[in-house]
């Protein structure tokens, strides 16, 4: 089975929205992770340049991703600058450290 890991930073204050989206449409776990940093906006007057935002990881079968990318940009999607990224990267091997398995050969 092929794996994805989908990765999304997106404002703090979409979080709650973002994960309510997730289990709906039945994501079964996801790693929250709160971040800084500037992009495309940057408040380049602010004495702090950095902004807070939530960065999502999220790893699943290749078959899955397009569904989770849409939901996670309707559930994130502002429209102003900032409102974040999503990236899709390949997973070359997915281990379970409770049985000491490779993941890729079972299904998550």
């Amino acid at each position: 089975m092929e794996y994805r890991k989908v990765t999304a930073i997106i404002r703090c204050g979409k979080l709650e929205k973002v994960e309510s989206r997730l289990q709906q449409i039945g994501v079964q776990g996801i790693s929250v992770t709160r971040v800084k940093g500037y992009g495309e906006y940057t408040d380049f007057y602010a004495r702090d340049w950095m902004t807070s935002y939530a960065r999502i990881e999220i790893f699943t079968a290749a078959e899955k991703v397009d569904d989770i990318v849409a939901a996670i940009m309707d559930a994130a999607h502002v429209g102003l600058s900032g409102d974040g990224i999503v990236a899709v990267l390949p997973v070359e091997r997915l281990y379970r450290i409770r049985t000491r398995s490779d993941a890729t050969t079972e299904q998550i």
